[in-house]
């Protein structure tokens, strides 16, 4: 009686697994390659602070289309990471950081994994430049360098003089470059920081097809 029973408990959980749908990976049309993804980052992210590795999060501008349906809405919750960072550098060279668009979550559920990169020109009045899409800081400018080296010349300069008159001069206009320099040399150029609100759009490299949002993925929409 009781291995009747049992099998017939078995029979029943079996018909309930087999009578929930299994979510087919291709159910929905697919996000294509190319796709644009306007967005606004909610992180703030600098050269300063972040480093090669650390997620961030924006939220879709313009919802997207596809298979004659709204795909993406605007609103809609994306996320990526953080691919290169270079801090700035104390003689030349400038800050610069590279981002990576992962993925985005649809109003329904379903997410859209692929590879996204930056494909602006600026971001939040920085220059993004190369194939990479690496955005750039604006470190120093020719006429900052120019004023730390006029400083240290021009006070090298009145120290000649007193010291020895009007040919002492030069000679203390010598010393007062290399003060000027070594001054530049304490000093960093500027880093790069993207702060939330900032513009970015991202263009995806390959098609996704959507499926269920991976754990630990929040669903997150501010607009309707």
């Amino acid at each position: 009686m009781k291995q009747i029973q049992f099998h017939q408990a078995l029979t029943i959980a079996l018909a309930s697994i087999l009578a929930v749908p299994a979510f087919a990976a291709n159910s929905g049309p697919a996000l294509p390659a190319g796709t644009r993804l306007h967005v606004e980052l909610r992180t703030t992210l600098s050269t300063k602070d972040n480093e090669k590795g650390d997620p961030f999060s924006a939220e879709v501008e313009d919802p997207i289309f596809a298979g004659g349906e709204e795909l993406i809405p605007a609103g809609s919750s994306v996320y990526g990471h953080v691919t290169f960072v270079q801090s700035p550098k104390r003689v030349k060279g400038v800050a610069e950081m590279r981002l990576m668009l992962d993925g985005v979550t649809a109003k329904n559920g379903l997410h859209y994994t692929f590879s996204a990169g930056l494909s602006n020109n600026e971001a939040g009045g920085n220059k993004v430049a190369g194939d990479e899409g690496t955005i750039q800081g604006a470190g120093k400018s020719k006429k900052e360098t120019a004023k730390d080296s006029g400083i240290g010349a021009a006070a090298g300069a009145g120290v000649g003089a007193i010291a020895a008159g009007g040919p002492g001069a030069l000679y203390g206009a010598g010393l007062g470059a290399l003060a000027g320099a070594i001054r530049m040399l304490g000093k960093k150029h500027k880093d790069l920081v993207l702060h939330p609100g900032t513009e970015l759009t991202f263009v995806t490299s390959r098609a996704a097809t959507p499926s269920p949002a991976p754990p630990g993925v929040m669903v997150i929409h501010t607009r309707d």
